[in-house]
């Protein structure tokens, strides 16, 4: 599908949102029904504020209440861990939203979004500690006056009473299989302030050693076996963070937030390789090593205050980041021939800064929303090839394209209306547009310019103290990664993408429900099923001129079933025993650029499941579990090889815990009880339009049984 430009808006959205605000304006007026799922034991399912099912909590949407008395079983030292046990709820991170228009987490801090994006609200939550929470609520989304919410919502209240509380976490791992142990993963954590303000400060090590294993065996189009590979991997990660929050009301009611983070990331990864059969008949060793020594930082800042009947809110928001990286391959031969190899190093610089106003006001019985948001993205990189020559010393390589520049100006206007149809019913509506000019350097780039409409309406409504459901329909624009812009090249795979300066943002007809079902003593149910209608989706097309890049398909489409569910013994007369459960059955279908056929988007995720068993003791306090996770994703394809990631069955683990040695929380996990592998099969073709095989690879690796202790504390 070609950009829509400035002068072809979209009729489908106008009519929709058109249609909506009629109906508002022509709707009653009624109160919002206030109560909260009820009858079901407090400590589980959430309980109503009182016996007549009253809500006394803070807002008229709110669907349950939970406090830390009601998490006291697991021991929490957070927020974020309160967080993950309410039943029937799974904290929705963002995935990369435009702007900060769309809120695109379903928590919320004291009502308040948080004007961040890698440092958000769950990160925020990791810093509240325990001491703080006055309680979480879950709420409907399309009560709040915050575009992009709808379903249910968590929102984090809490209070400070003066005082310095802290939180440690400590967490050493080892494993089976060849990888060294880690040793620096931790945290510690402070929060502070006093009737009017409140900071948080934490330092952390986000860190990790991986490896595997293994055999991978090739094959030829005859499926004869030709090479044999004895493989071992290591990769080492290290995400050492500074983060901090500032909130302060202001005697007058004005409230200020500021969030900010540092990081640095390292990664070292290295890949040996014995190799030997008919491909070459020189036994040869084949190395890959990659790094990354990553620097960045983001900054927000948000300011509200009354204006002219309504509130002002005034957000800017700015990440930086520099991103050097080198990959390195190099065969040796067992013969004494030169060797063979590739250097391919870039630094990429890449940024975002963005300002917003919301403008909060009420009429026509429900309140509106006037935004406006201005920003500016870049991403700038420095990149070189260099391949070995017949006597096996680098020499530079023309790699064009892989040295540039993409810059994005950006500008928004949206409207969103809100207000109760009924009791029970709660509807939201958003009418925008936005502005974008994107331009790339280089001798084949361009500046293009788009108009996007977008907007959406939801609607909640609670048919029942034990049914909620919620429904959105949605226009909406997504994010280009800046990167498919610029040539680069994949030393591992022997892969390259040239530069692709045609790229458009995609458009997204978004078509979601959410229903959430109360099971009473026995739990709860969270089903949400969805649809998408895209235009101008990326995934890896040829580019005239030759060779392949991510680019535009006109169309494609994404449908499924994702949920969530709370199972509890407590209901059955056997106390101690939760079931907790996320789970996803989804399907796509694009049309092949190369061959014309449907097929699913490349690495689409079809399937998965995750849970947790986990039973506490009666009257000790030790509690142990059970967690599994599996996943099938489609096949990652390009023009001339398919790969398909198909590891053995689930990766599971076992853990067991006290939560209180001398006022610690021990946990010791083993996970990997299955010993599932890791399995790649790629195809490479000579002509995939003709079914013409070059090679298959088939890799089995293993990576062993994983050993964890973590400990946990507050000061």
């Amino acid at each position: 599908m070609s950009p829509i430009f400035v002068n072809s808006p979209d009729i489908r959205l106008t009519l929709l949102t058109g249609a909506a605000l009629f109906a508002l304006s022509s709707a009653p007026v009624c109160a919002q029904e206030a109560s909260v799922p009820g009858a079901a034991p407090a400590d589980l399912t959430g309980a109503p504020a009182d016996e007549t099912g009253a809500d006394t909590s803070e807002g008229s949407g709110t669907r349950a209440v939970f406090t830390p008395e009601d998490f006291a079983r697991f021991a929490p030292r957070s927020a974020a861990d309160m967080a993950r046990q309410v039943p029937g709820f799974s904290i929705r991170e963002g995935d990369g939203a435009r702007g900060l228009g769309a809120a695109d987490t379903n928590v919320l801090i004291n009502g308040r979004r948080i004007s961040g994006k890698s440092n958000g609200p769950v990160e925020a939550l990791g810093r509240i500690p325990v001491e703080e929470v006055v309680r979480l609520e879950i709420v409907d989304g399309a009560s709040l006056d915050i575009g992009g919410l709808s379903g249910q919502v968590l929102n984090v209240v809490t209070a400070r009473s003066g005082g310095i509380t802290g939180r440690f976490r400590y967490a050493p791992q080892i494993r089976t299989r060849g990888t060294p142990p880690r040793l620096l993963e931790g945290s510690i954590s402070l929060a502070g302030g006093g009737l009017k303000d409140e900071w948080t400060l934490a330092l952390e090590n986000d860190s990790n050693r991986r490896g595997d294993d293994g055999t991978e065996f090739v094959f030829d189009e005859a499926d004869n076996l030709i090479d044999s590979r004895e493989e071992q991997a290591n990769f080492a990660f290290d995400t050492i963070s500074l983060s901090g929050s500032y909130s302060r009301t202001a005697n007058n009611g004005n409230v200020l937030n500021l969030t900010g983070e540092v990081n640095g990331f390292i990664r070292r990864g290295k890949e040996v390789s014995e190799r030997s059969g008919s491909i070459n008949p020189v036994d040869r060793l084949r190395t890959f090593r990659d790094t990354e020594d990553e620097f960045n930082f983001e900054v927000g800042a948000d300011y509200q205050f009354p204006v002219m009947g309504g509130q002002l809110k005034l957000i800017g928001y700015h990440r930086f980041e520099d991103s050097p990286t080198t990959s390195f391959v190099i065969t040796e031969f067992a013969d004494g021939s030169a060797p063979t190899g590739t250097l391919f190093t870039r630094d990429a610089d890449e940024g975002e800064t963005i300002a917003r106003g919301e403008f909060n006001f009420g009429a026509a019985g429900g309140d509106v929303v006037l935004a406006l948001e201005g920003v500016k993205n870049f991403l700038d990189i420095t990149a070189e090839l260099e391949v070995r020559d017949d006597q096996g010393v680098l020499q530079p390589a023309n790699l064009a394209g892989a040295t540039d520049r993409v810059d994005e100006d950006r500008g928004e206007a949206s409207v969103t209306y809100g207000r109760p149809l009924a009791r029970n019913l709660q509807l939201q509506t958003s009418l925008g547009a936005e502005l974008s000019r994107i331009s790339q350097d280089g001798p084949t780039g361009l500046t293009r310019t788009f108009f996007r409409p977008k907007g959406f309406v939801a609607l909640d409504w609670k048919a029942s103290n034990t049914f909620n459901f919620s429904g959105r329909v949605e226009r909406k624009v997504g994010q280009l990664n800046f990167f498919d812009f610029i040539a680069s090249v994949d030393l591992d795979f022997d892969n390259a993408n040239v530069s692709n300066v045609e790229l458009v943002p995609p458009q997204f007809w978004a078509f979601e429900l959410e229903a959430n079902i109360g099971l009473g003593a026995l739990g709860t149910l969270a089903l949400r099923p969805f649809f998408e209608d895209a235009s101008d989706i990326v995934d890896q097309i040829p580019i005239e001129g030759g060779g392949e890049a991510p680019g535009n398909i006109p169309s494609a489409r994404t449908y499924g079933l994702e949920g969530d569910v709370t199972l509890l013994s407590d209901g059955l007369g056997w106390e101690g025993t939760r079931f907790d459960a996320n789970f996803r059955v989804a399907g796509s279908s694009l049309d092949d650029p190369l061959l014309g056929t449907s097929r699913d988007l490349s690495d689409f995720q079809n399937r998965r499941i995750d849970f947790e068993l986990r039973h506490d003791l009666a009257n000790t306090d030790w509690a142990t579990g059970v967690t599994a996770f599996w996943s099938d994703r489609a096949p990652n394809v390009r023009l001339d090889q398919i790969s398909v990631r198909n590891d053995s069955f689930a990766f599971a683990g076992y853990y067991i815990e006290n939560k209180d040695i001398e006022g610690l929380v021990v946990r010791l996990a083993i996970n990997n009880i299955l010993d599932r592998t890791n399995r790649i099969d790629r195809t490479v073709f000579l002509d995939r339009t003709a079914g013409i095989v070059d090679f298959r690879e088939d890799r089995d690796r293993s990576f062993g049984q994983i050993f964890t202790l973590e400990i946990e504390g507050t000061f």
